[in-house]
C-alpha cells in the first residue's frame, strides 16, 4: 500500500499547491467568484463535468449498478440529461446576464429585490446540505485508504477543500477540478471499468451469472426514473453550484457547446458506473451494503499503484462537488443574504472601496467550518440530500424557469411560488416521510399553481424592468466591472 499512499498524498499536496497559485490570480470579485468569466471550452467542459459528477455519482452510481444492474445508470444519466438541457436551452442566456447568483437573476427579471432574499435562503439551504453530504463522503474514502476515524477523515478532507477554496476562490477550484476531471477519467473510465469487466469474466459471464433483470434498461422502475428526472434533471437547471460554473464561461457559445460536451461525458460516466457495479455483483454477490461495491472492488482487484490512482479518482469526485457547493453556499450567504440584510451590496469603508474578495474569502472560511461541523454531527446523508433537492426543485424551479420562459410572470407570483412550494414540500415530507416521492411531485404542482394564479391576478411586471431584462439577456447593460475584467485579461481555456 506504500505506493498507493504516496499517490494519494501527492494528489492532496497538489490540490493545496493549486489553491496557493489560484490566490495570486483572484484579485477582484469577478476573478474570485467566477474566474473572471473567461474560461474557454476545454477548461469549461472539464470543470463542469467535474462538479456534477461527485461522490454520489461515482460511489453511489457503482452501488446502484451493484443493486440493479445496468438500469442503475439512471441516476447519473438524469444528471447528464439535466446538464444537456441546461447547456442547449438556457446556458447562453444565463451566461449573458453577467450576474453572480440565481437570486440576482430573479431580481433582474422581476424587479424590486423582493424575490431575491427569499430565494437566496432556499438556495443557501440547498448548497449547504450539498456541501455537507459531499464532505461526509471523505469518511468512506479515507477509511479504505488509511483506516481512519470518521470524524478525522471529515476534518482532513474538509480542511483541504476549505483551504484551497478560501485561498483562490473559483480560480483554485477551477484548476483543481480540471485535474480531478483528468484523474476521474483515467481512474474510472480507462482503468477501473475494463479491469472490473475482465475480472468478472467478460460480459458473457456476467450475463450467465446474473438474473436477466440486471440487463433490463428499465429494471430500476419507471417511478424511480421519473423521480430522478424531477430531482436531478430539473435540479441541474437551477442549482447555484451549476449556474456559478456557467458564469465562468467566456462567451455564450462556450457555455452552450462546452456544457453539451460535459453532459455527454456524464452519460458515458453513468453507464461506466453501472457496468462496474454489475461486475462487482458477479465478484462479490453478498455485500452487506451496495455502496461498499466501489471500495471493495478497488481494494481487492486492482494492482498496487493503480489502486491508489482509482482511490484518488474517487477522492477527486468528492472534492470537486464539495468545493463547488462550498463556494456556491458562501456566495449566496454573502451576496444574497448578508449584504441584503445589511443594505451594503455596494458600500465604502473609511473612504476606501470595500474589499469584496476578502469578504467572500471570509464567508468561504465560515461556511467551510460550518460544513465540517455539521458533517461530523450528521448521520443520515440520504435524508439530508433529499431535503435539499426537494426544497430546491419544489421552491425554485417554477419561478426561475417561469422568469426565463413566461413574460407574464410577476414578482408576486414568484414570491408565492417560492413560499407555497417550499412550505408545501416541507409539510408533505413531514406527512409522507422524507424519502417519499410524493412531496416533490405535489410540491412542484403547488408551486406552479401559485405562480400562475398570483401572476395572472397581479399587475404585469413593469415595462422598464422587462426592457432592462431583455437588454441583459442580449448581453448588454452589464456592470462596468464585468466589462473591464473581460476586456483587460486574456482568456483561459
Amino acid at each position: 500500500m506504500a505506493v498507493d499512499y504516496a499517490v494519494i498524498v501527492i494528489y492532496l499536496a497538489g490540490m493545496l499547491a493549486m489553491g496557493w497559485w489560484g490566490m495570486r490570480r483572484a484579485k477582484s470579485k469577478s476573478e474570485f467568484l467566477v474566474a473572471g468569466r473567461r474560461l474557454g471550452p476545454g477548461m469549461y467542459s472539464g470543470t463542469m463535468a467535474a462538479i456534477v459528477l461527485g461522490g454520489a455519482s461515482t460511489i453511489g452510481g457503482v452501488g446502484l449498478g451493484y443493486q440493479y444492474g445496468l438500469s442503475g445508470a439512471w441516476m447519473v444519466f438524469t444528471i447528464g440529461l439535466g446538464l444537456l438541457a441546461l447547456s442547449i436551452f438556457f446556458s447562453a442566456r444565463i451566461a449573458r446576464l453577467k450576474v453572480y447568483t440565481v437570486s440576482e437573476m430573479l431580481d433582474l427579471r422581476y424587479g424590486g429585490g423582493r424575490a431575491g432574499i427569499i430565494s437566496g435562503v432556499v438556495m443557501w439551504a440547498y448548497t449547504l446540505m450539498l456541501a455537507v453530504t459531499s464532505t461526509i463522503a471523505y469518511a468512506t474514502i479515507f477509511d479504505v485508504i488509511f483506516d481512519m476515524d470518521r470524524s478525522l477523515s471529515i476534518i482532513l478532507g474538509g480542511t483541504i477543500v476549505v483551504a484551497y477554496s478560501t485561498l483562490g476562490g473559483m480560480w483554485s477550484i477551477t484548476l483543481t477540478d480540471m485535474v480531478q476531471f483528468v484523474v476521474k477519467t483515467i481512474g474510472v473510465l480507462l482503468l477501473l471499468l475494463p479491469i472490473a469487466v475482465v475480472k468478472a469474466g467478460g460480459f458473457s459471464e456476467m450475463k450467465a451469472q446474473l438474473p436477466t433483470e440486471y440487463f433490463d434498461p428499465l429494471g430500476i422502475g419507471g417511478e424511480t426514473i421519473f423521480t430522478y428526472v424531477l430531482i436531478y434533471t430539473f435540479g441541474m437547471l437551477i442549482g447555484q453550484d451549476i449556474w456559478q460554473r456557467v458564469f465562468t464561461a467566456r462567451s455564450d457559445k462556450v457555455a452552450r457547446y462546452g456544457g453539451t460536451v460535459a453532459g455527454t461525458y456524464c452519460l458515458v460516466y453513468a453507464l461506466a458506473g453501472a457496468i462496474i457495479g454489475t461486475a462487482a455483483k458477479v465478484l462479490y454477490p453478498d455485500l452487506a451494503h451496495a455502496d461498499d461495491a466501489f471500495a471493495t472492488i478497488v481494494r481487492d482487484e486492482l494492482p498496487m499503484g493503480v489502486r491508489g490512482l482509482v482511490l484518488a479518482a474517487a477522492l477527486a469526485a468528492v472534492m470537486s462537488t464539495s468545493s463547488g457547493a462550498l463556494i456556491a453556499c458562501a456566495t449566496v450567504a454573502n451576496n444574497d443574504i448578508w449584504s441584503r440584510l445589511r443594505g451594503v451590496i455596494s458600500r465604502e469603508k473609511n473612504g476606501q472601496p470595500h474589499d469584496e474578495v476578502r469578504g467572500n474569502r471570509v464567508f468561504i472560511l465560515i461556511m467551510g467550518i460550518a460544513v465540517v461541523c455539521i458533517a461530523i454531527a450528521l448521520n443520515n446523508v440520504v435524508e439530508a440530500l433529499t431535503v435539499a433537492y426537494n426544497l430546491l426543485v419544489g421552491g425554485l424551479l417554477v419561478p426561475i424557469l417561469g422568469g426565463l420562459l413566461w413574460k407574464r410572470g410577476t414578482v408576486y407570483g414568484a414570491l408565492a411560488s417560492v413560499s407555497v412550494g417550499g412550505v408545501g414540500v416541507l409539510g408533505l415530507m413531514w406527512w409522507y416521510g422524507i424519502l417519499a416521492n410524493e412531496p416533490v411531485y405535489y410540491g412542484l404542482l403547488l408551486s406552479l399553481a401559485a405562480y400562475v394564479a398570483v401572476s395572472l391576478a397581479t399587475r404585469p411586471t413593469d415595462a422598464a424592468v422587462l426592457a432592462a431584462w431583455r437588454e441583459r439577456l442580449a448581453g448588454r447593460g452589464a456592470e462596468p466591472e464585468h466589462r473591464a475584467a473581460s476586456e483587460s485579461v486574456p482568456t483561459a481555456g
